[in-house]
């Protein structure tokens, strides 16, 4: 039986285009964001886990995080290092810099996430209205890690990943009273562990040729990598599970219907 010359071509480009299709769509979906130590402390009855408040905030005010631009680390690749120097930039002026977009990122999304299911919610970084039940939400972060875009290419599996960690604080502030710590937490977020170039090349390998395998093996990741591109997808991912716990908070207080949680 003979079989035609364009066959292998054709059902390896078939191959390859189905094999990008299906490992970006799985492993876009490695990063994530975790909140850990969760405590209470001071909290109203009225807001205490399970109780219904009868006293829904006016407003969420949602401050800009605290960052100290020199715990940012920045890319230790080479060749992220040189396209620094190249643009003038000094380290100190890039972690400033990285420090910012990341502290605006965070609030914003915050901000954008509650708004969604309906909540006043606003940025600020002035003091709050005495007249208003309010509810606070301030932070600082602890880790602001570029890791090294190169070794999440060409290694994965958590090799040079990128990190943001914040420690969270929210508040309540009665109209005319003091503001009481109702909820802590550390929210943290990170590229994931997608596997590499080296790693998602074996799929391209089977294809048939060396070339193929060093294509598909870049497609895989990079389609993953931009999506999931250092620190500043990093503060979204952040931002989206400050809400998210916000938003249980709401839910078990009873200002927040439960079909609406996000």
């Amino acid at each position: 039986m003979l079989i035609s010359v364009n066959f292998i071509p054709k059902n390896a480009a078939r191959f390859v285009g189905t094999a990008l299709v299906c490992g970006s769509a799985l492993l876009s979906g490695c990063a994530g964001a975790s909140v850990t130590n969760m405590s209470a402390a001071n909290t109203p009855a009225t807001l205490q886990a399970g109780a219904q408040s009868t006293m829904r905030p006016d407003t969420i005010y949602v401050y800009t995080f605290a960052a100290d631009p020199q715990q940012v680390k920045l890319d230790s690749g080479m060749l992220q290092k040189l396209k620094t120097q190249m643009s003038g930039s000094s380290d100190a002026q890039q972690q400033a810099a990285d420090a910012d977009e990341v502290r605006e990122q965070v609030a914003d999304e915050i901000v954008q996430k509650l708004q969604a299911q309906g909540l006043h919610a606003v940025r600020t970084d002035a003091p709050v209205p005495a007249d208003q039940n309010v509810l606070l939400v301030q932070g600082s972060f602890e880790t602001i890690d570029s890791g090294n875009r190169r070794r999440r290419t060409l290694i994965g599996f958590g090799a040079g990943k990128s990190e943001v960690t914040s420690a969270v604080q929210i508040l309540y502030k009665p109209a005319g009273g003091a503001a009481r710590v109702v909820q802590s937490f550390t929210a943290n977020a990170d590229s994931g562990r997608m596997p590499g170039v080296v790693e998602t090349a074996g799929v391209g390998a089977a294809a048939g040729t060396v070339a193929t395998a060093a294509a598909t093996g870049a497609g895989l990741h990079g389609v993953g990598e931009t999506k999931r591109a250092g620190v500043s997808a990093d503060a979204k991912r952040l931002g989206d599970a400050v809400a998210k716990q916000i938003s249980q908070m709401g839910v078990a207080n009873g200002w927040i219907p439960s079909a609406q949680k996000s």
